[in-house]
């Protein structure tokens, strides 16, 4: 475990963010991170509750909400898309924000709810009923199906029909549940009940679910003295309003209460904690004095309740089968440790069949089977879940590098700590906010801080790779680790996986896996110009599946097969080099568009006559030198005849409207380019249709190849953006200092450079990525920018066409690549 990056705030005069008490955070599955602090204002002396977003490839572009909560921020929750956020205080309200406009650095409070003066101190979204299975020792099966199981679970509540209702559940200091349901129209149903009927002080509180629809809430007065009670919780929906029911469930002691040698030793419960959300039979207790604590793992079981032999006689059938009861269980506890100051458990539902503690060998060191245990002498460990025992400690920025410093540290006074810990989604990396209010982002080694071969460590960051690629998560915390040199191996490996799923899983993971692969690239620089090309395939792939969708069939009984089909068909037998031959065997009336919607889609047949006009002419240049963006599309059987495709739909179109041909800069006016251009496409097609037995371009064709920069004015592709991530920078495991709201001036990495060679470089006319306009050198329009890589696009679309509308309702959400927006200030260079 080592140190990736530090982000801290900047000194200021007369205000400055000071950590806020309790401070909390959050990650979401998007690699959002939200943290509180509080902003203090020396005039006035006064405090403003803030809530800051970042995301984890640009930790400096923070987005700071003043909350306007009056009391501290005691709570904070993603929901399960990583779109929205809850946030509770100390009076007991309760609020939901949300994107404005999709925005990663936009937000807004829509809807809330409040306890008035009741302070929360447990709050969670309910939950869906979707709920994944991570088989490790599956790891090495090809199915995905056998790797990531659907678990049978119901949601918190439904609507009619099924479909899970949406909401949240809060329980505050004095032994109330509150619960509010967010209603189609936008309406809040919010009810509140006791948890039991004598009320009690409730210090630590958490909640989880049940495969069965209900909720299960653990609380603590804060006295090891007192049991740690829990309750089960059902909510209905009767006569348009809330309804909460209540029932206790059995509860627990900790073991050094029992204990004789330890029972007034740890006075104090400080950290409960549901191992997950859907778990609610495991749970993680810690108790506490002034320097020391421990942590115990306990488990819920079924048991059977022993019978007097009086009773066995009298009823033959309960000597057969006993009665049942639920019992608290202690699996492991810990040693004493120095005092625990944040706990963070891992988000991965790795299915553990062997809870009796015996686990394979080569997956009891899974990232997902550790917790981490941040301590007030700024150490963290990383501790396995099921024993309890330290697998990896890092000591941040400042280690100590001996016993000595470690006592000086003690006995100096209060030591920076971390306050607040979270792990990602893959339990790959750790961020921490320490008593100053910075950020550090911490790597967690994939092997648990152990030793393993690179074909196990390589096979654990594919597993993860192809668990974000079927949940949709985010996978930038599995970069961390990715080494130059095991980007090719990596790549080969998840083409390989993805290949021997089933047909229909392949479309629907079509795109994510291009999206992945791009990432993957961009951290090698023998693999950059493939970063071009995958970029490139996804654009080719959205505006294929756009101009597809507008083809209408001629009468209202609609065949078997759609018109983009029935081309796809056509297009795939007819292998003539004529374009007008192929045109002949297409109901053309299938094709007839409105002249307007025609004349908007210009720029983008612009692009795809640009790009196999490129194409052709660096086939003669291909086979010498290194590697260059195009490269991979001439291999590629599939993207080449999506092209066909777009080829012959656009001269189709051109017959209705010529004004939105694509425009060519010939030497001859007599030359028809776009037969010119088919014509080679065909020949370079025909050679690699074939993905079994692929040949090579005969020299005919790359004579006429050759010829292109004589007949044509190539066009200069803008293939990427500039890049300002920051993944590529943390290869050489040296840890960055940053500060938010100030970006970094740091050298690139060599890959970057690379990188930056296929990019604009600063102060040259910026484009429209995804609209494919030109904005100038300096745009005035407000623009956004992906957090992934780095495509920029307007924020408010200059056309109101419908076409236009369908194209941008692609990527409106997210960027083709799946990566969040983030608006861009207007002087942007």
């Amino acid at each position: 475990m080592d140190l990736a990056y530090i982000c801290e705030w900047e000194k200021r005069p007369k205000s400055n963010h000071c950590p806020s008490i309790p401070l909390v955070c959050a990650w979401s599955c998007r690699n959002l991170i939200a943290f509180t602090t509080d902003l203090k204002n020396e005039e006035e002396k006064d405090l403003t509750h803030m809530i800051h977003m970042i995301d984890t490839e640009h930790p400096w572009d923070v987005y700071s909400i003043n909350s306007r909560h009056v009391e501290m921020i005691t709570c904070l929750e993603w929901d399960q898309s990583g779109s929205r956020l809850l946030s509770a205080d100390a009076d007991g309200h309760i609020k939901c924000w949300s994107m404005t406009d999709h925005l990663a650095n936009s937000w807004e409070s829509t809807v809330g709810c409040s306890v008035e003066g009741d302070p929360i101190v447990a709050l969670s979204w309910l939950h869906n009923g979707v709920k994944l299975a991570l088989h490790v020792e599956k790891s090495g099966v090809s199915n995905f199906g056998e790797k990531f199981s659907r678990v049978k679970f119901s949601p918190s509540l439904t609507l009619f029909g099924g479909k899970p209702m949406e909401g949240w559940i809060a329980v505050t200091i004095s032994g109330l549940v509150t619960v509010s349901l967010l209603k189609p129209n936008g309406q809040v149903l919010t009810s509140t009940e006791s948890l039991c009927r004598l009320r009690c002080r409730v210090a630590l509180a958490d909640i989880a679910f049940t495969g069965g629809g209900n909720i299960v809430v653990a609380t603590s007065d804060g006295s090891n003295a007192s049991p740690v009670q829990f309750y089960k919780v059902c909510v209905s929906v009767v006569n348009e309003k809330c309804k909460i029911d209540t029932e206790i469930l059995p509860s627990l002691f900790m073991r050094c209460t029992t204990d004789p040698a330890r029972k007034d030793k740890y006075p104090a419960i400080t950290h409960l904690k549901f191992f997950a959300r859907d778990m609610s039979e495991q749970i993680l207790l810690c108790a506490s004095n002034q320097n020391n604590s421990i942590v115990e793992y306990w488990s819920l079981r079924k048991e059977g309740l022993p019978v007097n032999n009086i009773f066995q006689k009298l009823s033959p059938t309960v000597g057969d089968k006993p009665p049942m009861i639920l019992k608290w269980r202690i699996l492991s506890a810990t040693n004493d440790l120095d005092r625990v100051s944040a706990v963070a458990l891992p988000k991965l539902p790795i299915s553990l069949t062997n809870t009796d503690l015996k686990v394979a060998s080569d997956t009891k060191f899974f990232p997902g089977l550790g917790l981490a245990l941040a301590f007030h002498d700024g150490s963290v460990h990383i501790i396995h879940r099921l024993t309890l025992q330290t697998m990896a400690v890092s000591y941040g920025s400042q280690r100590p590098v001996d016993e000595q410093a470690i006592k000086r540290q003690r006995t100096s006074g209060p030591s920076v700590h971390f306050k607040a810990v979270q792990m990602s989604w893959t339990s790959l990396a750790l961020v921490g906010i320490d008593s100053h209010g910075k950020l550090s982002m911490l790597r967690i080694s994939p092997s648990m801080g152990h030793v393993l071969d690179m074909n196990m460590s390589l096979r654990h960051l594919l597993f993860l790779l192809e668990y974000c690629m079927v949940t949709g998560y985010d996978w930038w915390d599995i970069l961390l680790h990715v080494q130059p040199g095991m980007v090719q191996n990596l790549v080969e490996k998840l083409h390989e996986e993805y290949m021997r799923q089933n047909a229909a899983l392949q479309q629907v993971l079509s795109t994510r896996i291009i999206a992945m692969k791009a990432s993957l690239c961009k951290l090698s620089s023998a693999t950059m110009a493939r970063v071009c090309d995958y970029h490139a395939k996804l654009f080719l792939i959205a505006i294929s599946c756009t101009l597809k969708s507008l083809l209408r069939p001629p009468v209202l009984n609609t065949p078997d097969k759609s018109p983009g089909d029935r081309l796809t068909e056509i297009c795939s037998k007819i292998t003539d080099v004529d374009i007008d031959k192929v045109m002949i065997n297409l109901k053309t009336e299938e094709f007839v568009l409105e002249m307007t919607t025609l004349q908007s889609l210009q720029q983008l047949i612009q692009w795809v006559g640009d790009f196999v006009l490129y194409l052709l002419a660096s086939l003669p240049n291909q086979g010498s030198g290194p590697v260059r963006p195009g490269h991979s599309f001439l291999r590629d059987g599939v993207s080449l005849s999506m092209l066909r495709e777009l080829m012959v739909m656009i001269r189709i179109w051109g017959l209705l409207k010529p004004s939105c041909l694509p425009i060519y800069t010939a030497t001859s006016d007599t030359q028809d380019s776009m037969s010119l251009l088919f014509r080679l496409l065909t020949k370079l097609w025909l050679c690699c249709r074939d993905e079994n037995h692929p040949s090579e371009p005969d020299d005919a064709l790359i004579d006429e190849c050759c010829l292109l920069p004589s007949q044509l004015l190539i066009p200069n592709i803008g293939w990427l953006p500039a890049n300002d991530s920051i993944i590529s920078k943390l290869q050489n495991k040296q840890p960055l200092r940053l500060q938010f709201g100030k970006p970094p001036g740091l050298t690139g990495h060599t890959a970057l450079l690379q990188f930056d060679a296929f990019a604009r470089a600063p102060g040259q006319p910026k484009i429209d990525h995804l609209r494919r306009l030109h904005l100038g050198a300096y745009p005035t329009e407000e623009c956004k920018s992906c957090t992934r890589c780095g495509c920029v696009t307007m924020l408010k679309s200059p056309n109101k066409a419908t076409a236009v509308k369908q194209w941008e309702q692609r990527w409106i959400k997210n960027c083709l690549c799946g990566g969040l927006w983030r608006k861009m200030p207007l002087s942007y260079s």
